[in-house]
């Protein structure tokens, strides 16, 4: 079959004359395909799902009767652009009532359609062909590859249980730090569970001053902190001189799929946010921003959605304890970060996280998420279904069941 002439057109971001060509499969799809395999060979063996990334629960009822009143309103069909006054002023109110940070809801906050937009343009603020952005890996990538579709490069931070899964400030190199613009980082941390602490954000505040570089804080599962309560990057001295903090009421409002966030903090870098946003879209819908509004002023919402998935945690901590595996309740997330099993007492080997991923899919049916950016680990997810504590506990006691006999090695 004859290619066509656009083949040699795509842009070297997306792979160039190649697109559409290279072989390898992304993780997430590899365990799609091996979910796929395990139900079609095994019909009568329920899949027991931990790799699942998003929220189980839909919205609270309120919050979509909200919507569908907002949604008929004719003074709400037009583009929203950069955000309502009504939205941002919520958000205004979420900050100073559970950070202490003040923020003028005109200036310092303009909403996203959901975080992983608003991070994908950070680095079409800042960064020029050859200039770096700081990444902390595991984590969510979204920064780094717009870094890479803008000429920059990605110099990543690993997360390190030796280092308490805080990212290695002090040893990057002096001519990495001189092309460095930015410095992402996420706390409650998304997969390993870290919550940030005051010295810990008082650090990066000094490091981003010191080095001339700019912070954005992913705050996605902040209403999930489980170890302390909630902690804004913004509540610390300085930081509002050096970044922006990025929010997301897809965890902690269970509102998966409405795309509804806000990046705040420093004004003129909010402003160069909001300027590139401007060229990109043309804002959420005004009826889903009234509503998300609304949610933000519930706080019995986060506080419910924290307790169920800190409980659930606790029971697979439990579970997976009594298998083998050596693990603690994290202190933020609803993910629980394990180190993953080498082999099995049968003489099984595996030889990343990945290889076990794949082999308890397809011998066990029991999905995880495998990572092996800093070390083998493997990522479950409480965000699994279960109507009530007696299906949640029934999950416990088939995974259980399925992991026992395997006599793990670590």
């Amino acid at each position: 079959m004859t290619e066509p002439y656009f083949q040699l057109l795509f842009a070297d971001r997306i792979g160039g004359a190649m697109y559409g060509k290279d072989t390898e499969i992304y993780k997430f799809e590899k365990i799609k395909r091996a979910k796929r395999k395990a139900l079609a060979e095994f019909p009568q063996r329920k899949l027991l799902d931990f790799g699942i990334g998003e929220n189980d629960m839909p919205a609270s009822e309120n919050i979509v009767a909200k919507l569908c009143q907002e949604a008929g309103r004719p003074e709400n069909r037009g583009y929203a652009d950069n955000g309502i006054i009504e939205f941002k002023e919520a958000a205004a109110r979420f900050m100073k009532r559970w950070f202490g940070v003040e923020l003028d809801a005109k200036s310092q906050i303009i909403h996203g359609i959901g975080s992983k937009p608003a991070l994908s343009l950070f680095p079409k603020c800042f960064i020029n062909p050859g200039d770096i952005t700081l990444m902390t890996v595991p984590g969510y990538p979204v920064a780094g590859t717009h870094t890479k579709y803008c000429g920059g490069e990605v110099y990543s931070l690993p997360l390190l249980a030796e280092n308490d899964f805080y990212p290695d400030l002090e040893n990057i190199p002096a001519d990495v730090l001189k092309k460095a613009k930015l410095l992402v980082i996420n706390y409650p941390n998304s997969p390993t569970g870290k919550h940030a602490t005051e010295d810990f954000y008082k650090k990066v505040v000094d490091f981003a001053k010191e080095h001339k570089i700019v912070v954005v804080q992913d705050a996605a599962h902040i209403m999930l902190s489980h170890a302390d309560r909630p902690r804004s990057f913004l509540e610390t001295p300085g930081a509002m001189d050096v970044g922006v903090e990025v929010h997301s009421l897809s965890k902690g409002w269970n509102m998966i799929g409405w795309r509804m966030g806000w990046v705040c903090g420093n004004e003129l870098l909010v402003r160069a946010y909001g300027d590139v946003k401007d060229n990109s879209d043309s804002g959420q819908f005004i009826a889903i921003q009234k509503a998300a509004a609304a949610a933000l002023d519930d706080d019995n919402i986060p506080r419910e959605t924290q307790k169920k998935y800190y409980r659930r945690l606790v029971k697979l901590v439990d579970m997976l304890r009594s298998v083998g595996f050596q693990c603690e309740v994290p202190e933020g997330t609803y993910f629980l970060y394990v180190k993953s099993p080498v082999g099995l007492a049968d003489g099984t080997k595996f030889a990343d996280a990945e290889a076990c991923s794949q082999y308890l899919i397809k011998e066990h049916s029991i999905c995880t998420v495998p990572w092996d950016n800093a070390g083998a680990f493997l990522r479950f997810s409480v965000t699994y279904v279960a109507e009530d504590e007696a299906a949640e506990d029934a999950l416990m006691a088939e995974t259980k069941s399925r992991l026992d006999g395997l006599h793990m090695i670590f």
